[in-house]
This record gives structure tokens, sequence and C-alpha cells, in this order.
């Protein structure tokens, strides 16, 4: 064994101490979690010395009875939980035990808004972890050694500015935590009130929890008992299980306080036998949207937790989805690298996929106000899936929700099947915009068309919605068209009369259109009389292979190189602006106009002027020639 060192003072992150300040306020009236959190981790540290303990049996030290300890002493006010799992290094401890010490989190800290009652919903957001213990706490002390290691690291705190570190002796690898209760939760220092605890929330723990046996006259002795049910809840036939149960079960996976928003559990027989219970949590995780965020998929061997994190399992569009599969058919010794290509896996996959995607549907269908809470938290995910899984785009398309020019709210709730119900007769195709805002997409000009007409146009404004275009072209043999993008045909919703009157103004307007060609020059495709403005002077339309200008530009400034287009300028010859434009005789003073015109489509339609300034000048000069 190592010599104890010197104490070492560390300083928590920022972020963490304003994190652990708003926790321990959110979930105090919540308080006894932390037991439940500290079992879980203890149960996560044996699950995982089982599992490195299959290729190296010698991380037992002799000792493979794996089990979680737990006990109370009311004198000196204190708690002990202890576990002989895998343990941790010193490095180990800095890391993993700040949980919450994430990418991601000066992000969310961004959204606090300082009201403490919407600051507490966001903590949801954050698995909850080893903080908790400062719930009740106000000195936290642990002790850990790796299992294969000599060296053991004591790691103490108080919970505000920072911790001590020191290297001391420890005989047993595994962890163990001492809680110095603060003076007003003495009752927590009981160990009735610790049992009644563990009976709530962590009887479904696998690993044995264990505490002090009371003998005949109800006295305390040296001998242990098991308090728990130690065995695993999702081999239980589903009709002994109650919905606490599936409840505090996901808490233990999860980490999240909060209840989930639904679950499932299957049991599959046949050519292959495993079990799975996947959950849709009620909130979206803080990590969401992080490249690194992990799948919430556990996967077990014959009830051995073999992994977490694994991305196998599910794709990275249900990523939200946590859970565990535990398979009959793997070896115990399976690795990352023979996931990646294991013909078991791959069948599990698809039928995990397609479990999630029914439930999801049966939710959309008979429970829609759940369903729009879910999509509230997870529709932008859901929105990666037609071009990630084509094998289910169609399902998938089906669960999809957006706002429309027929709702007055930025809330998306219309799904494809809404909008064809209410599609005008004669109309064939889906007609969407998307926008890098909701006001952006509702009061652009391409809509106004469509607004005299009364045609509903589906307004997609999150990022990702140009992507989903991109892999999505049609839904119901009906094909999605941008009424932004590439020439505007109305079909049967054009009356013979609106034609004729379209080929009039075209012809009418030759004149100012061949002069606003030669002005702009190579600078656009081609200049043309629109047929989707009624009330705004120009709009720039693109190909219907390119990228919206906004997201050009947002892919620009992520320093990706974008290939050079060059749009189409539609205008309205019956804007008073272009009778002006067409009556002018001086041809410097129609060039300034006609640089004004296309600059102003440009900015409506979200992109960036090459020359801002020369803009400004440009139509400050109008203005006070008008004047």
């Amino acid at each position: 064994m190592s010599e104890t060192t010197a104490k070492e003072n560390m300083q928590f992150q920022t972020e963490v101490n304003q994190l652990l300040h708003l926790m321990i306020h959110s979930l105090y009236s919540n308080k006894e979690i932390f037991l439940r959190e500290l079992i879980s981790n203890a149960s996560d540290a044996c699950d995982k010395l089982r599992f490195d303990a299959l290729s190296n049996d010698a991380l037992y030290e002799d000792d493979s009875d794996l089990r979680i300890e737990i006990e109370c002493d009311e004198k000196a006010n204190t708690i002990t939980i202890r576990d002989n799992g895998i343990g941790m290094t010193r490095d180990e401890v800095i890391s993993h035990i700040g949980t919450i010490a994430k990418s991601g989190t000066k992000e969310y800290l961004k959204n606090l808004t300082g009201d403490q009652a919407k600051d507490s919903q966001m903590i949801g957001q954050f698995g909850v972890g080893f903080y908790s213990a400062f719930i009740v706490a106000d000195k936290v002390t642990l002790t850990t050694r790796k299992a294969g290691t000599d060296e053991a690291v004591c790691w103490e705190s108080t919970g505000e500015a920072g911790f001590t570190l020191e290297t001391v002796e420890k005989a047993a690898r595994g962890t163990e935590i001492v809680l110095h209760l603060k003076e007003e939760e003495k009752e927590f220092a009981n160990d009735y009130r610790l049992n009644s605890i563990i009976k709530t929330y962590s009887d479904h723990i696998s690993i044995p929890i264990k505490m002090h046996k009371r003998d005949d006259e109800g006295k305390l002795t040296d001998e242990w008992e098991v308090v728990n049910q130690a065995n695993a809840l999702w081999v239980r036939p589903k009709s002994e299980i109650k919905d606490e149960e599936y409840k505090e079960f996901y808490k233990h996976i999860s980490h999240d306080w909060q209840d989930p928003l639904t679950w499932m559990h299957n049991r599959v027989e046949g050519n292959l036998e495993y079990t799975s219970l996947l959950y849709l949590p009620s909130k979206a995780p803080f990590d969401l949207w992080e490249p690194e965020q992990k799948n919430g998929i556990k996967l077990y061997v014959q009830r051995i937790f073999i992994m977490d994190d694994t991305e196998n399992l599910m794709p990275r569009y249900l990523r939200f989805v946590r859970g565990l599969i535990d398979s009959n058919d793997l070896p115990l010794n399976v690795s990352r690298e023979i996931l990646q290509s294991n013909k078991v896996i791959d069948s599990i996959r698809k039928a995990s996929i397609k479990k999630v995607l029914e439930m999801l549907e049966k939710m959309a269908k008979n429970d829609k106000e759940k369903y729009q809470e879910f999509w509230n938290e997870f529709g932008r995910v859901l929105k990666e899936g037609p071009g990630e899984d084509f094998s289910n785009k169609e399902k998938i398309a089906k669960l999809l929700r957006f706002s429309t020019t027929k709702e007055d709210s930025d809330a998306q709730t219309v799904s494809f099947d809404d909008y064809i119900a209410r599609m005008k007769e004669g109309q064939d195709k889906i007609y969407y915009i998307t926008a890098d805002s909701y006001v952006a997409a509702k009061n652009s000009p391409h809509l106004e068309i469509f607004k005299k007409k009364g045609i509903e146009v589906i307004l997609l404004h999150d990022r990702v919605d140009e992507w989903l275009v991109n892999s999505l072209t049609e839904y119901d043999g009906k094909s999605l068209q941008s009424v932004a993008k590439g020439d505007l045909d109305l079909g049967d919703l054009d009356t013979e009369e609106d034609k004729k009157e379209q080929e009039k103004t075209e012809k009418d307007a030759e004149n100012v259109i061949k002069h606003i060609k030669e002005v702009l020059g190579d600078k656009v495709e081609d200049v043309r009389v629109s047929h989707r403005l009624t009330n705004s002077a120009s709009c720039i339309v693109l190909n219907d292979q390119d990228m919206a200008l906004y997201m050009q530009q947002l892919m620009k400034q992520a320093g990706h190189e974008m290939p050079s287009t060059k749009p189409v300028l539609e205008i309205n010859p019956t804007h008073p602006l272009l009778t002006r434009m067409n009556d002018e005789t001086d041809d410097e003073r129609f060039a300034e106009w006609t640089s004004i015109l296309f600059d102003q489509a440009i900015l409506a339609e979200g992109g960036q002027l090459e020359d801002p300034s020369g803009f400004v000048s440009r139509l400050n000069s109008l203005m006070l020639d008008m004047s």
C-alpha cells in the first residue's frame, strides 16, 4: 500500500459551484433521493467490476461476493455507504465524481433565468448523481481504491468552494462514502429510516444491499442481512411489476430525478432470446446536442452488465431513449469491436427501433397531449431520422410535427396527415418553406401567393429542417415542394384567368427585366417575373438543390467551403417601386434602384450582403432624393 500523503486543496469549476447550489435547493423537497443516487453509483461500480473480471479474475482479489453495505451512527450523525466494486483511481475521482461538470454545462447555465422556480425545473436536465449527497450532508468523505491497484485516495468536501485529495491506506477495493449529516437531517441517521428508503427507491437493485441485523430485542448486531430483493427487475413478469417500480428503476439507470414519460418492457423468444426495457424521458438532457453525447442503452448478457453507451443498439436519432437490453445469445466477453459487426446485435437493434417507433405512433394516436410533450423535448432529434434510417423513413415521417401558415403559433403540432387532410382540391404537393426563425418563415414574401389562394404552407424553422427536406422528398405519394426554390408550378390551383394574367404581366415587364439583368450581370442566374409575389417588390429564388441562404451562411461561419451558386431574382412588376423604375430615364439612378431591390431580397431571405455599407449609402441617397 502507498503511504499517506499531505492533503491537496483543489477548486471546483465555476459551473459545478453554480449547479451544486441550484441542485441542493431544487431537490430539497425530495431530499431522500440522495440514498438512491449513491446506491445506484455503488451498483454501477459492482457491475463494472463483474464485467472487467470476466477477462481478469484477479480483480476480485479473492472476494467475488459483490455487495453494497449501508450503516449509520446516530451519535456521530453519519451515514456510510460502501461497495466492493471497481473503485476509482485518483484521476478518475477528479473527473468522475463531478458528473455535472460536463460539456454543455456552460450553455445550460446561459439559460438560467434567476427565477428559482423556473431554474429548479431545468435541473432535471442533469443527472443528479453523487452531489445529491450535499442535500443532507454538510461534509462528504469518499475513500476509494481501484481493483488491481495499490493506491487509495481520500476525497473530502463541504460542497462549497472546493475539495481536498490525499493518498491513503485502504485494504479493501471499492468505494466508501461517509456523509456527515447536517444538524437538521438527523432523521436519516436511523437504520429504520434508511431501510424504508431502500425499499422505496432501490429494492430492484440486482446487487445485494446489506444492513446490520437486529436481534430479538431490537438491538443492532454485527451480522449483516440483505434488505432488498436483489434480483433483476427486467427478468420479472410484467404483471408483477408496479408502475412505481418501473419509474424508480428508470431513475436508477438514468440518474434522472423525474419520472419517465413512458416505457415498454418486452421479452423476445425464438431464434433470438433477449429482454428489452426502454424508456422515454420526460425532459431532454442538457447534452442532447453535444457531439460526444452518448446513447443511453445498457447492454447485459444473461443479467450480467457488459457496457453502457452502446451506440450499436440505438441510432443517433433515437439517442434520447434510455434503458437496457439483456441478451441470452451474446458471449460474456463481447467487446465494442465485436458489436459493430454482430448479426445478433443488428437484429436486436432493428427490432428495438421498430418497437420505439411503434410506441411513439401509439402515443401520437391515443394520447396527443403526451405526444406533444415528447415532441417539444425531442422533435428536433427525431427529424434527423429520415436522413439516417432509410428503411423506417415513412414511419418516422408520420411522427413529425410542424408549424404552418394555418396555425397562429410557432408550436409544432401539425402532422403530414393533418396537412394532407386539409389540402385544397386540385393540390398535389406538400408546400413548405425553410427559414432561420419562425418569424422569418411566417413573414417570407414567398408565401404571398399562397396566402392569397388560401393554400397551407409548412413553416420549417429548425436548423435540422434543411437536412430533413433533402432526405425526405415525398410523403404518402405526394412530393414536398419548397415555395422558395425552383420554378413555382401550382398546377390545377391556377385558373386559366391566372395564367393569362401572368402572361400579360411578363410581356409588359420585358423592358424592365432586360435592364435589371444588364445591371446585375453575373450576380444572378436569371431575372424573371414572379408568380409568388403579390405585395413585395422582389424575392430571391434558389435552385431546387441549393441550400437556403441562411444555412449557407452558417456553414461558412463554421469553416465549411460552400459551392458558388447564383440565385434567381424574381420581381413583382405591379409593385409601385417597379413602376417607378420602369419610368426611370437616368441609367445611374436605375442601377441604384436595382441594387437596392437585389440586396433587399437577399436580406429577406436571410443572406448576408457582400457590401453592407454600399447598400446603406445607396438607400440613404435614394431616400434623400425622394424627399
